[in-house]
């Protein structure tokens, strides 16, 4: 976790909040920290159980205005819940361009993936369209404790994004 009193981190797809408040345990009430949420059901309770945390009803795709809607030009580290294998290809190039759009040119992106299922086409496609986006990609140990064993992609360094920031300017 980044240090300092600005830092902005955002969880996309929160859910019940597992990792919402462990994230909030290590900023410790530095900074920022979103979580967008795009179901309703799991965004209400979430908002209540963590009022410390700004928790967004909003697609993950639209990384970008909940950023800017809130004055915040990018964020350091962006979190993942999503379940990208079950994403389509189309659907896993928009939300990392999303994640893309939004993270500070030495952010850091991350998110799970169960080890059964890291063997998948899609998880396949998924590995490599990080490793296309970003500078450094790293895979964790297996976590055995979770069930099922996941392991954490740890992404770095996007690639691309003062050029994205600045096409967007442009238009």
């Amino acid at each position: 976790m980044p240090v300092g009193a600005d830092v902005v981190v955002v969880e996309l797809g929160p859910g019940t909040g597992a990792m919402t408040g462990a994230i909030e345990r290590r900023l410790a009430g530095r900074g920022r920290q979103l979580a967008i949420e795009v179901n309703a059901r799991l965004a209400v309770p979430l908002s209540a159980r963590h009022p410390a945390v700004e928790v967004v009803q909003a697609d993950a795709a639209d990384l970008r205005t909940v950023l800017t809607d809130r004055g915040i030009t990018h964020a350091d580290v962006v979190v993942s819940g999503l379940p990208w294998a079950a994403f389509r290809p189309r659907q896993q190039e928009l939300l990392l361009d999303a994640v893309i759009s939004g993270l500070a040119s030495d952010g850091v992106f991350t998110t799970f993936a169960y080890l059964h299922g890291l063997w998948t086409p899609a998880a396949r496609r998924f590995r490599r369209q990080l490793e296309a986006r970003f500078e450094e990609v790293l895979l964790s140990r297996t976590v055995w404790r979770n069930l099922p064993p996941a392991l954490v992609y740890y992404a770095r360094r996007p690639r691309g994004v003062d050029q994205a920031r600045s096409a967007q300017g442009a238009t």
